[in-house]
């Protein structure tokens, strides 16, 4: 059976997970390049959690973090999507826009092209009239992406889900509006 497609860029598709989607995502959550930004890498186990999470926010939102593929190697790359944190802090609850893609995926403009349709579907789809996005600080690939896309700086947000004292606590706000 084919996965169900929630929506296609010139050079991707966004769709659900599939069983294929374990290993290669499994991989990239214990890359240390790809997880830099994060508290740490992820083992398989946490990874298979985190699948069943996401799969769980999708159906039962319609969207979330959507498996990434792309349409001339067919090749699972990572995702992009839009989903509810799982923390409060004073923007929240809101819609978010995330991605994390393979470090070979890195550099071919992937994670905006997929994010610019995300926004679309979000704005056109959804109806919402503002969608966030934030990283730790020290994390400039993934701000410049927020930038590219037409996301705004907020400001910053110190992350509560880690710990303080942690040189990722700081994170950087960013807001796009309908």
């Amino acid at each position: 059976m084919k996965p169900k497609v929630f929506m296609e860029t010139p050079r991707l598709i966004l769709r659900e997970w599939i069983v294929t989607d374990v290993p290669p995502f499994i991989a990239l959550n214990n890359h240390t390049a790809v997880m830099e930004f994060f508290p740490s890498v992820k083992t398989a186990d946490e990874t298979i959690e985190q699948i069943g999470r996401i799969s769980s926010h999708i159906e039962k939102h319609g969207y979330g973090f959507f498996a990434v593929e792309r349409k001339d190697t067919r090749q699972f790359i990572g995702f992009t999507g839009l989903a509810h944190p799982g923390f409060e802090a004073e923007f929240t609850p809101c819609i978010e826009i995330g991605w994390r893609l393979s470090r070979e995926s890195w550099g071919y403009g992937f994670a905006s092209e997929a994010a610019k349709a995300c926004l679309k579907f979000g704005f056109d789809n959804l109806e919402v009239d503002e969608i966030y996005s934030f990283t730790s600080v020290q994390n400039i690939r993934s701000e410049e992406v927020m930038k590219r896309i037409g996301m705004i700086k907020e400001g910053y947000f110190e992350h509560p889900l880690i710990e303080d004292g942690h040189f990722l606590k700081k994170h950087v706000l960013y807001k796009i509006i309908r």
